[in-house]
C-alpha cells in the first residue's frame, strides 16, 4: 500500500580484462549510487577462483551488506543489485542476483523491470515439471533458458529471451563474461560506460559518474551486450520494435544529476516546472517543493512565473518511503516524521506547491492539512506529471485503477477530496514538450495504451 508509484531495482556491472583489486569496490559504489532505486536489499557477484560468489543482505547498500562485501579480493568481473519489494512479495529469498547451476553452466541474474505475463509463463512452466523457489521473474528466465536444447550459450540466451516478453533491463554474469539485456522495446534503462581496461553498465549514468567511467551510450532496444576480457560485442533480439521508454524514469524515478534514454532528468523536470507555470490560473505568493522529488520541477516553475521560491517543507531524510507502510494511520504518522512545514515560509501566503505525481491521494492530503495548520492562506498543488489514470505493469508498482484517485476523480474533485484549493496536472502535450523525443517513450500510465499486451 502506498501513495508514490513504486521506485524500480537499479543494477550495475563491470567487466575488466584482467583482474583488479578495484572491481570490488567500484561494483560497491554503482550500487550505492544507485540506492535511491531500491532499499530492501542489496547483492552483488562476482567471479573469484573460477566460480561466481554471491553475496546480499537485507537493508541498505550501506547497512549490513557493507559489512560483508570482500574488498580486498582480485575480481575481474561483477553485478550488483537494489532491490525494491514489489506489491506481491518482499521476501528476502528473491533477493538478486540469483544464481543458477543450469545445463549451460553456472549464472547468476539480476534484473529491472517485470514481465506482465509472469504468471501466464510460471504456470506453463511448472505443468512441464519446473520447480520454483522464489517469486522473481529471473527464476521464470532460468527455466525457460534450460529448456533450451542448443549447447551455444548465446544463441540459446537468445532464444530464450524471445520468449521473455516484458519491460526489462538485465544483467547475467555468466563466469568471467558480463551481459547486458535490454526488452525489445527499451522500456527500462541501462547505459554503458568506458572505464580503463573494461566497460561499466548502469540503470543510471550518476553511478557511471562515481566510478569515473565514461558514459557511452543507453544500449538500443533489444541489445545484448556480451562482454568478457576487456571486449564487448552487440547482438540483438529478433523483431525489435520502435522505443516506448518509461516516462516516469524523468518524471519521478532517476535521480536528477543523472541522464536516461539520453535525456538530462534535470533539464526535463525544470522544463515540466516551467510548462506548470504556463497553464497556472491562480496568484501564488510562493512556491515550494515537496521534497525530493518535487526539488527540479519547483525550480523551474519559480524560473518561469518570477515567483519566488523557498523552503516550505523540510524533509527527514532517515525515515523510509511512506507508500510501504502497511496502515493507513501509519502511514499518515510517517508522513507527519518526514515532512514538517517552515512556518515563516508558509504563514499567510498563497502557495504552489509542486510535487511530481499524485496517486492515491493520502499523501498530499497530509501535506495540504499540515501548511493549512501552519497558516497558509491557500495551497494550490501542481503535479510534474499527468493524472495517472491506469496502473503500470511494465516494472513500476502502481496501485489499481479503483484505487488511482485519478481514475475515478477529475482534477476539480481530487482537490476537494485531499483539502487543496485547486489541483493543475501537467497535460500530456506538455509533458511531451519536455522531452527531445516524444515518440520513444511510454505515457500508458497516463492514456492506457499499452506496447505489450497485459493480463
Amino acid at each position: 500500500m502506498f501513495d508514490k508509484v513504486n521506485d524500480e531495482c537499479g543494477i550495475f556491472g563491470i567487466s575488466l580484462k584482467e583482474n583488479s583489486k578495484d572491481l570490488i569496490e567500484n561494483l560497491y559504489l554503482g550500487m550505492f549510487a544507485l540506492q535511491h532505486r531500491g532499499q530492501e536489499s542489496a547483492g552483488m557477484s562476482y567471479y573469484y577462483n573460477n566460480k561466481l560468489e554471491v553475496i546480499k543482505s537485507k537493508g541498505l547498500v550501506a547497512g549490513t551488506f557493507f559489512d560483508t562485501v570482500p574488498f580486498n579480493r582480485e575480481a575481474k568481473t561483477g553485478i550488483g543489485h537494489t532491490r525494491y519489494p514489489s506489491k506481491y512479495s518482499s521476501n528476502f529469498i528473491n533477493a538478486q542476483p540469483l544464481l543458477f547451476n543450469l545445463n549451460k553452466g553456472t549464472i547468476t541474474i539480476a534484473k529491472n523491470g517485470s514481465i506482465p505475463k509472469a504468471k501466464q509463463l510460471r504456470e506453463e512452466l511448472i505443468r512441464d515439471g519446473a520447480i520454483f523457489q522464489t517469486e522473481s521473474h529471473v527464476e521464470i528466465l532460468a527455466h525457460i533458458l534450460s529448456k533450451i536444447k542448443n549447447d551455444n550459450f548465446e544463441e540459446a540466451l537468445i532464444e530464450a529471451l524471445s520468449k521473455f516478453e516484458g519491460a526489462y533491463s538485465i544483467l547475467i554474469q555468466k563466469d568471467d563474461m558480463v551481459i547486458a539485456i535490454k526488452d525489445r522495446f527499451g522500456i527500462r534503462p541501462l547505459s554503458v560506460g568506458e572505464i580503463e581496461n573494461g566497460y561499466a553498465f548502469a540503470s543510471e549514468t550518476n553511478a557511471l559518474d562515481l566510478i569515473s567511467a565514461k558514459n557511452v551510450r543507453e544500449l538500443e532496444p533489444g541489445e545484448i551486450i556480451f562482454c568478457k576480457e576487456g571486449v564487448a560485442e552487440s547482438k540483438f533480439l529478433p523483431n525489435i520494435q520502435p522505443p516506448k521508454q518509461c516516462i516516469f524514469e524523468l518524471v519521478y524515478i532517476a535521480r536528477p544529476d543523472s541522464t536516461v534514454f539520453g535525456e538530462s532528468v534535470h533539464t526535463a523536470r525544470v522544463n515540466m516546472g516551467k510548462k506548470l507555470a504556463i497553464i497556472n490560473k491562480n496568484e501564488v505568493d510562493v512556491v515550494i517543493a515537496v521534497p525530493d522529488s518535487g526539488n527540479v520541477a519547483a525550480l523551474g516553475f519559480s524560473k518561469e512565473s518570477g515567483v519566488g521560491l523557498d523552503y516550505g517543507l523540510i524533509r527527514n531524510h532517515y525515515i523510509g518511503r511512506t507508500f510501504i507502510r502497511p496502515t493507513q494511520d501509519m502511514r499518515s504518522f510517517a508522513v507527519r516524521i518526514k515532512l514538517n512545514p517552515v512556518k515563516p515560509v508558509v504563514d499567510g501566503k498563497r502557495m504552489a506547491v509542486i510535487d511530481d505525481s499524485l496517486v492515491r491521494g493520502t499523501t498530499s492530503k497530509r501535506i495540504v492539512k499540515m501548511l493549512k495548520e501552519a497558516g497558509a492562506k491557500e495551497v494550490h498543488m501542481f503535479l510534474s506529471s499527468p493524472e495517472v489514470k491506469h496502473s503500470c505493469f511494465f516494472g513500476i508498482d502502481t496501485p489499481t485503477e479503483k484505487e488511482l484517485i485519478s481514475a475515478n476523480k477529475n482534477p476539480e474533485e481530487v482537490a476537494k477530496e485531499i483539502g487543496a484549493d485547486s489541483v493543475t496536472f501537467l497535460r500530456v502535450e506538455d509533458l511531451k514538450g519536455c522531452v527531445k523525443e516524444p515518440d520513444k517513450f511510454c505515457f500508458a500510465c497516463f492514456d492506457g495504451n499499452y506496447c505489450i499486451e497485459v493480463e
